[in-house]
């Protein structure tokens, strides 16, 4: 029996490509070891409100290069209760909100010293409450020294003891699948069709975080997540 590994770097409240992909994996890998990315998915996400979609963005200290697992937060802003706050007032008429309110109020609750334990936690609970139970790796604690992009993905596949790497839609663009075949290391690609639900606050607005789903529809939040995931070993057609 082959074994599928997804790495990803670690992303605050992911979105439901990205819970996708871990449903797929036998071992999901949060990538700490490469560079915070300024503006991106690491501390921030977005979630449904009345006014529409907004941004909860965890405030970080971050040089550029910083490696992510050494990002740390800016724990002299009230950011914890602004988040809190916001989701239980977008979705204080969720039918799932007071099902998960006792846990992210924990969650919430906890001081966090760095971004990536905090942003692997929050993704680590969401995946858990929509029914995922593929177990995760730190890619720090996995003693992969190579530098060059492919080699460490090669590297993290081998060191998990994976035959199959799944990788994003434009992953052939930024690694060289010949040495994933020249290592014995099959790829698929996600093609992830992002589907449509019943949500709160009007007109539906995709790409928002996947507690949106959650809290709106419960235990059916991992049947509609993985509706739109399709796999195959050829890069999908660009647009």
């Amino acid at each position: 029996m082959g074994v599928r590994v997804a790495i990803h770097q670690p992303h605050y409240l992911p979105w439901l490509g990205y819970l996708a992909k871990w449903a797929a994996a036998d071992v999901f890998v949060f990538l700490d070891t490469v560079q915070y990315e300024k503006n991106g998915w690491q501390n921030r996400n977005r979630i449904k409100t009345a006014a529409g979609p907004r941004w909860l963005t965890v405030p970080v200290h971050a040089r550029l290069g910083t490696p992510i697992a050494e990002v740390t937060v800016d724990g002299a802003q009230p950011w914890r209760e602004r988040h809190r706050q916001a989701i239980a007032q977008a979705y204080a008429e969720a039918p799932h909100l007071d099902r998960y309110r006792a846990e992210l109020d924990a969650l919430y609750a906890k001081a966090w010293p760095r971004l990536a334990p905090l942003a692997a936690a929050t993704a680590e609970w969401l995946a858990r409450a929509a029914g995922i139970a593929t177990p995760t790796r730190l890619a720090s604690s996995l003693a992969v020294a190579a530098g060059d992009p492919t080699e460490r993905l090669v590297a993290l596949c081998q060191a998990v003891g994976a035959d199959t790497y799944l990788a994003g839609r434009d992953g052939a663009h930024y690694m060289d699948v010949a040495r994933f075949a020249t290592a014995g290391i099959a790829v698929l690609y996600q093609d992830y069709a992002h589907p449509a639900y019943a949500q709160l606050h009007g007109e539906f607005a995709p790409n928002c975080s996947g507690l949106d789903l959650l809290l709106t529809h419960g235990d059916d939040a991992l049947a509609i997540l993985l509706g739109g995931d399709h796999w195959s070993p050829d890069p999908p057609a660009t647009s």
